[in-house]
C-alpha cells in the first residue's frame, strides 16, 4: 500500500495535478532514536530529512531503512565481526565519526579561503609585473615567518595550504585576464568608443599591436586595454585591420559605434589610400583620425640649424665617448666626485625618446667643468677646446633651456585622460610663449632661459653675438608649430567653457536652441565648476541630447597614443624567457585595467570546475 501511494505521488508531481496531490496522505519519515546506536548506526541530515549513517562503514542509507530490524540486517550481514560489540565501542566510533566530519568541514573552508587568497595574490603580481616564482620563493616563506611570529604556528600552517606554485599563479592570472576581459566587452556592447593603436618591435624581434579603447561608463570616460596580439607576419594595414576587425566580431562590438581613432603618423597607419584609417573608416564613417599630438610635438620641435646642430653633435660625441667606454666612464665618475657634483655620469641620447635631447644636454650643462677636465687629461680630443669656447657653451646652455621647456611641453601632454580641446590649449600656450621669447630676443634679453641668463651672469660675457643664432630657432619653431598642428583652439570653446563662449556658427537651429538653454541653466553652471569637462558633458548629454552628443564626441577621441607607449613598456618589463607570448597578453591586461577581478565568481567557477 505505501508503495502503491509513492507512486501516485509522483505521478502527481509529473502531472501537475494538485487535487491528486493534496488528496494523497503525506508519508511517514522516522525520526532517529538513541538506541541505534548500539545497532552502530547514528543520523546525517540530507536535504530535509534525516538518514542513518552506519559507523563502521560509513555507509548513508535510505531514510526508510531508519526501522531496527533494517538497521540490525545491515549490521550482522555486512559486519559480523562487530555484531557483538559493547554500546561503548559504538559510542566511541560516534565521537571518531562527529571529528571526522568537524574536520572535514574545516578543511573545506579553509581550502575555499586558501582558493581566494591564491587569486589575489597572483593578481598583486601581475600588477607589479614580476616573476611568478616570487610567490612560492618569497612571499609565502615571508609570510610564514610573519604569522609564526605574530599569531602562532597553527595559523602559519594555514597559510601553506595556499596554492602559490608557478604554474598555479600562471593559471589564476589567466583566469583573472578572461574574467576582466568579459566585464571589458559587456560594458562596450551597444556603446559609443574610441580606440587608439600602435605597433612596434620589441627586443626579441617580435612585432606587437597593441590597442586601447576609451568608452562611457557610469557617467565617466574609462580607458581601457582592448587587446595585444603578436603580429604573425608582415605588419601591414590589411593584416592589423583584419586583427582588429576580427576581435571587434567576436566580442559583438560594432565598428559603427567607433566615434574616433588615434595613432601616430606612419604609413601603415595614417596612409590616404591604404592605411589603416582609411580601412577604418570605410567600415565606420563616423571615426575620425587623430594624429597623436606627442608625435607631433616631436616632429615640430625636431629641425635644428647648422650651427645648433654642430654643438647637438659634439656633445652625443663626448656622451658617447664617456658612456662606451667603461675605464673612461671610472675616471670620469672619480673626477666628478673629487669636484664635489651632484652627479657622476653623463646620459645616453635616444633619438627615439622623447624627453632625451632635454635630459641629455641639461646634465652636460651642469657637468661641463668636470667634462672639460676630463677631455684635458685625455690630451687627444679637439672637441676639449670647445667646453672652454664661451660661444659654444652660450649655444649648449640655450639649447639645454629650450629642449628642458619642450620636455616640459611634452610632460603635459603625456597621461591618461587626455582629449583634444585639453591638449590644444597647451599647444596654443607654448605657441604664444615662443613668440614672447622672440620678442625678449629681439630686445637683447635672455631671462627667458635660465641656464643661458645664469652662464652670462656669472661669467660677464656678452651674448649679443649668438642672439640671432636663437632668434632663428626660435622663429622656425614659430613657423613648424602651426604646420603640425593646423587645430584651431577656438572651435572647442563652447565645450571647455560654455557659459562664457559664444555658441559655434555651424550649429543647427535645434542645437543653438539647447546652447541658450544650457547657458541659462543656473544648476548646471554650478555644477560645471565641480566635474570634469567628460563628467558634466555626459550629464547634459541626458537631458539635452543633442548639444551633448555633439560634445562627447569632441571629448571621446584620444589626443595622444601615450597608452600604447605604456603598454609597450609594459610588455618589455614582462617579457622573460619565463612566459609565453599567451602569458603576456594575460598580464598585460590584468596589469593595466581599469576593472577590479571578481573574486568570489572566480574561485565559484575554480571549485565547480573541480568538482565535475
Amino acid at each position: 500500500m505505501e508503495k502503491f501511494l509513492t507512486g501516485r505521488r509522483r505521478q502527481a508531481e509529473r502531472e501537475g495535478d494538485k487535487g491528486i496531490k493534496e488528496s494523497l496522505p503525506k508519508a511517514k519519515t522516522r525520526k532517529y532514536d538513541e538506541a541505534y546506536v548500539a545497532l552502530g548506526f547514528t543520523v546525517t541530515t540530507v536535504g530535509d530529512e534525516e538518514r542513518p549513517v552506519c559507523l563502521l562503514c560509513l555507509k548513508i542509507l535510505a531514510a526508510d531503512s531508519m526501522k531496527p530490524n533494517k538497521l540490525s540486517r545491515h549490521l550482522k550481514t555486512l559486519h559480523p565481526n562487530h555484531a557483538n560489540k559493547p554500546l561503548e565501542f559504538f559510542r566511541r566510533k560516534r565521537v571518531e565519526y562527529c571529528k571526522q566530519s568537524s574536520n572535514f568541514l574545516t578543511a573545506t573552508s579553509v581550502n575555499k579561503r586558501a582558493l581566494l587568497a591564491s587569486y589575489k595574490v597572483a593578481y598583486q603580481i601581475s600588477l607589479c609585473k614580476k616573476p611568478h616564482t616570487i610567490a612560492e620563493e618569497l612571499i609565502l616563506p615571508a609570510a610564514l615567518d610573519m604569522v609564526s611570529v605574530m599569531l602562532d604556528d597553527a595559523s602559519a600552517a594555514k597559510i601553506k595550504t595556499i596554492p602559490l606554485s608557478n604554474d598555479t599563479i600562471a593559471r589564476r592570472i589567466n583566469d583573472i585576464a578572461d574574467d576582466l576581459n568579459e566585464q571589458l566587452v559587456d560594458e562596450l556592447k551597444d556603446k559609443r568608443f574610441a580606440l587608439q593603436f600602435d605597433e612596434a618591435i620589441d627586443s626579441n624581434k617580435d612585432c606587437l599591436f597593441i590597442a586601447y579603447v576609451r568608452f562611457v561608463m557610469a557617467n565617466s570616460l574609462c580607458e581601457d586595454l582592448l587587446f595585444c596580439k603578436y603580429v604573425r607576419d608582415r605588419a601591414t594595414a590589411e593584416e592589423l585591420f583584419k586583427m582588429l576587425d576580427c576581435f571587434l566580431i567576436e566580442n559583438g562590438l560594432k565598428w559603427e559605434n567607433c566615434m574616433g581613432v588615434c595613432s601616430d603618423g606612419a604609413q601603415t597607419m595614417a596612409g590616404m589610400r591604404k592605411g589603416l584609417r582609411t580601412l577604418i573608416k570605410k567600415v565606420s564613417p563616423n571615426a575620425e583620425w587623430t594624429h597623436c599630438i606627442l608625435h607631433r610635438e616631436a616632429l615640430a620641435s625636431r629641425h635644428l640649424s647648422s650651427e645648433l646642430n654642430e654643438v647637438m653633435t659634439d656633445i652625443i660625441g663626448v656622451v658617447n665617448l664617456i658612456k662606451t667606454r667603461p675605464l673612461k666612464t671610472r675616471v670620469f665618475s672619480a673626477i666628478c666626485q673629487e669636484m664635489g657634483a651632484e652627479h657622476q655620469a653623463v646620459l645616453f641620447h635616444s633619438e627615439a625618446r622623447w624627453l632625451s635631447r632635454g635630459k641629455v644636454l641639461s646634465r652636460v650643462f651642469e657637468l661641463r667643468e668636470e667634462i672639460r677636465m676630463f677631455l684635458e687629461q685625455e690630451q687627444k680630443y679637439d672637441v676639449a677646446t670647445k667646453f672652454s669656447d664661451v660661444n659654444f657653451l652660450m649655444k649648449l646652455a640655450y639649447l639645454s633651456d629650450i629642449f628642458g621647456k619642450l620636455n616640459e611641453l611634452n610632460l603635459q601632454l603625456q597621461g591618461k585622460n587626455q582629449h583634444l580641446p585639453q591638449a590644444t590649449d597647451k599647444i596654443n600656450s607654448f605657441t604664444r610663449k615662443l613668440a614672447m621669447w622672440g620678442r625678449r630676443l629681439d630686445e637683447g634679453s635672455t631671462v627667458s632661459f635660465e641656464n643661458l641668463q645664469e652662464f652670462v651672469d656669472t661669467t660677464d660675457f656678452d651674448a649679443t653675438s649668438v642672439i640671432p643664432c636663437f632668434k632663428q630657432h626660435i622663429s622656425s619653431l614659430i613657423v613648424k608649430y602651426p604646420k603640425y598642428f593646423p587645430e584651431n583652439s577656438s572651435q572647442y570653446d563652447w565645450v571647455r567653457d560654455p557659459f562664457n563662449a559664444p555658441a559655434p556658427t555651424g550649429f543647427s537651429l535645434a542645437e543653438e536652441e539647447q546652447f541658450i538653454e544650457i547657458t541659462s541653466d543656473s544648476m548646471l553652471r554650478l555644477s560645471f565648476t565641480s566635474q570634469t569637462l567628460s563628467e558634466f558633458w555626459l550629464s547634459v548629454e541626458k537631458q539635452y541630447p543633442l548639444l551633448g552628443q555633439r560634445a562627447v564626441q569632441i571629448l571621446l577621441p584620444f589626443a595622444t597614443s601615450y597608452l600604447c607607449e605604456i603598454g609597450f613598456s609594459a610588455v618589455a618589463a614582462l617579457k622573460s624567457k619565463y612566459r609565453s607570448r599567451l602569458h603576456i597578453e594575460k598580464e598585460l591586461r590584468v596589469a593595466v585595467s581599469c576593472f577590479k577581478p571578481c573574486f568570489e565568481k572566480l574561485c565559484i567557477e575554480k571549485r565547480a570546475h573541480c568538482s565535475h
